[in-house]
């Protein structure tokens, strides 16, 4: 024992020396980017020509974004390490660091060196000898875990410095911390085919609970913004998660991966400015997910578009303007005819209605004078007026504007063309029963969306208020019109292309291309990140979108993410067994082919990591009964444990928790509850920080989050709170990597029959 003890201290002593000179390394990189830093902000660029400005804001812009870099990597610079069968080591880490003779010391985890790291299998060695996980708390190398792929071709030296044991094994059994695992260390070859697909296209990542679909799809694109730099910089990757305490506990992995650019969000949070959190009840959300809603959307439009019941007729400045019925017909459909966005087109309208306006002031104006013809004395003021045939293209522009002043002018264009913005049409149409049963096609349950007016959003308002800005658009004319007054584009790109140059950022990779960094210095979000300025812009156009827990998307939510991303770059990441909204889908075919008509591959995740093989026996006759036609993933590992059911009320339920906390020891316990018990449980255990030791959650709230013990409350109603109850029990069920337990103070659910029973 003491001369294994031996080794390990002494495999952990060379280890520490290799990482303390890493992060040396990295300090020093620091030290010259902060250097490189103030030496740009004080060259004095403001007082000298235009290039030395642009210059000097480029330099200090870039050395800012490679010191962001270089601070996201402090946690786990190094975490592997392999030895090939030609004698080479080769350290793998969240980023590549060289030394003062340019020799890589560190390779980027996404580099084609790393590659063998984390495909390298018993069966397929891909020239390798030996794969070393290196654990490091803060700069301290804890712990070492050797896997040996050719004991027979190692020398004697060399095997006894094996330690430890396969490093998945290892991540499992220990505590989960309340975020995801530091796995990058641990990706296997399946997942490793996910990360490095084709950007080009889309990608299904169909895997069963604890296959690593999340984390796949996570280090995928962190790949692709490191391969596809040139690419993906200018635009962005979207990651949609389910809610936004998945967001929370995945949302440390990306920068540590040495990634900032990427933008997190709920489908609540995808139309700026609103931050739904509030979820649709099964019958609404069906609805309001149905892709039929997007017709509904175009027919209340449409519907405020409106014509007078008779003649129009404004009073205003003593005058009353009349302008006939088939004229304001015409105007409508003239300004339907040209197929702009309503508030683009409202403005042809307007013009148009207000020339004839100016026409009918012309002719109120001519009849005035005219009955006031007999008691005029000068007889040569008295002949015939032709006030509406004089009136020139300069005259009409003056009169409309004149008249678009008036209140009661343009109180009566609103009435006809309103400017609208996505709230008020969707926040109007939803409380309008009568505009509802309108516009609601034969068949649709129209009646499941009214609700009062000034209700807060729902997840499934965005979906419509993103179809309604499609529709509704916005006069943009200014802003073209400040584009056209730009005309410094070809000289930025130049000044970019010798910045690059002069100050040494082309050799270094920082960009490849001129006009990147052109774009970049003229766009008038100055100092905003690619990430603040896509948050903010609901046209932004990503270079590549990943979706979690996607099954659980709506076809008018697919709508929706499918305008961001024009290339159709997509990571699609779920679970079809797990679908648990009512409009998520039945198949991926179902949601997808709408957009891409079969232009898209799958990836299937077959091998469990996370859940034991008792707790899966236990979801496997769930999910038997709920669908069929689904397998789920192949557990890896025995924990030993039986899950167990257990009688009795919520009262029993802190002594439960407490028995499950000692029995992880310093693990999480995810409390899952249906909706009808979620605020009695929540009240017994109030955290909603995923660090605390226990946390209460809904099925919903769980989605995509793992705990070492999970404790399931009423099964029963969580199998009856929806149309997808089964899946959610499914869902709940497969949360825990070590211990379950299921408390019911009824009969407990057939589906559940292989649970020990208390």
């Amino acid at each position: 024992m003491a001369n294994r003890q031996d080794v390990r201290a002494e495999a952990l002593d060379s280890e520490q020396r290799t990482v303390s000179a890493l992060y040396a390394r990295l300090d020093l990189a620091r030290a010259r980017a902060e250097a490189a830093l103030r030496a740009a902000h004080g060259s004095g660029g403001e007082l000298g020509t235009r290039q030395a400005r642009v210059e000097r804001e480029v330099t200090a812009a870039e050395q800012a974004r490679r010191l962001a870099r270089l601070h996201a990597v402090e946690r786990g610079l190094c975490f592997g390490r392999t030895d090939d069968t030609s004698g080479r080591t080769t350290y793998v880490g969240r980023i590549g660091l060289r030394d003062d003779e340019h020799e890589s010391v560190l390779v980027d985890w996404r580099a084609p060196a790393a590659r063998p790291f984390y495909v390298a299998t018993a069966g397929a060695p891909d020239g390798l000898l030996r794969r070393r996980h290196l654990h490091l708390k803060e700069r301290r190398v804890i712990a070492l875990d050797d896997e040996v792929f050719d004991l027979d071709r190692m020398d004697e030296g060399d095997r006894r410095t094996l330690v430890g044991e396969a490093a998945l094994l290892a991540a499992l059994r220990r505590g989960r911390t309340g975020r995801m695992g530091d796995v990058v260390a641990t990706i296997q070859t399946e997942q490793d085919r996910v990360i490095r697909s084709s950007l080009q296209g889309a990608l299904v990542v169909q895997g069963g609970p604890g296959t690593g679909k999340t984390v796949a799809a996570l280090h995928r694109a962190a790949f692709l913004l490191y391969t596809h730099r040139d690419t993906l910089e200018r635009r962005g990757v979207l990651v949609i998660g389910p809610n936004a305490m998945f967001l929370r506990y995945i949302g440390h992995v990306l920068p540590a991966l040495g990634e900032t650019q990427v933008v997190m969000a709920t489908l609540g949070e995808l139309f700026p400015g609103v931050r739904a959190t509030a979820v649709d009840g099964p019958r609404a959300a069906q609805v309001k997910g149905d892709a039929r809603m997007a017709d509904v959307v175009a027919a209340a439009v449409r519907e405020r578009q409106r014509l007078p019941e008779g003649d129009l007729l404004v009073a205003a400045d003593g005058l009353t303007m009349r302008v006939p019925h088939e004229v304001c017909a015409r105007l409508r459909e003239r300004a339907r005819a040209v197929r702009l966005p309503h508030n683009m087109a409202r403005k042809l309208f307007v013009t148009e209605l207000l020339k004839d306006l100016a026409r009918a002031e012309a002719r109120a104006v001519e009849e005035s004078l005219r009955l006031a013809e007999l008691e005029l004395e000068d007889p040569e003021l008295a002949g015939p007026l032709d006030l509406e045939d004089d009136l020139d293209e300069v005259d009409l522009e003056l009169a409309s504007r004149r008249l678009w002043s008036l209140e009661p002018v343009r109180r009566a264009v609103d009435e006809l063309w309103p400017e609208l913005t996505p709230q008020r049409l969707v926040g109007e149409l939803l409380s309008s029963p009568a505009t509802l049963r309108a516009v609601a096609p034969d068949g649709l349950d129209w009646a499941a969306l009214v609700r009062p007016a000034g209700a807060p959003w729902t997840v499934g308002d965005v979906p419509l208020l993103d179809e309604a800005a499609e529709l509704l658009g916005e006069d943009d004319s200014a802003r073209r019109a400040a584009a056209r007054e730009s005309e410094a584009e070809e000289e930025q790109e130049r000044y970019a292309r010798e910045v690059l140059v002069t100050t040494g950022l082309q050799e270094e990779g920082v960009f490849q291309r001129a006009d990147v960094l052109a774009e970049r210095h003229a766009d008038p979000g100055d100092g905003l990140s690619t990430a603040e300025r896509a948050a903010a812009d609901r046209t932004w156009a990503y270079g590549h979108v990943i979706v979690d827990e996607a099954q659980e998307l709506s076809a008018m939510a697919w709508r929706m993410v499918m305008r961001r991303v024009p290339a159709k770059s997509l990571t699609v990441v779920g679970d079809i067994a797990q679908t648990g909204s009512a409009a998520g889908a039945r198949s991926w075919a179902q949601v997808l082919d709408p957009h891409l008509a079969g232009r898209w591959r799958e990836e299937r995740l077959l091998v469990n990591y996370r859940t034991p093989a008792e707790i899966m026996r236990v979801a496997a006759d769930v999910l038997r009964a709920v669908a069929p036609g689904q397998e789920p993933p192949e557990s890896v590992r025995e924990e030993g444990t039986p899950p167990r059911a257990v009688r009795g009320g919520v009262e029993r339920l802190p002594d439960l928790v407490a028995e499950e906390s000692a029995a992880v020891a310093d693990g999480r316990v995810g409390v899952i509850a249906s909706g009808a018990r979620h605020r009695q449980v929540a009240a017994l255990f109030p955290a909603d920080d995923l660090e605390a030791p226990v946390v209460a959650l809904t099925v919903t709230q769980a989605k995509g989050l793992e705990f070492d013990a999970v404790v399931v409350v009423d099964p029963a109603g969580i199998l009856a709170g929806s149309p997808m109850g089964g899946q959610d029990l499914y869902v709940a069920i497969t949360r825990a990597t070590r211990r379950l337990a299921v408390l019911h103070d009824g009969d407990l659910p057939q589906v559940l029959s292989a649970l020990a029973r208390e």
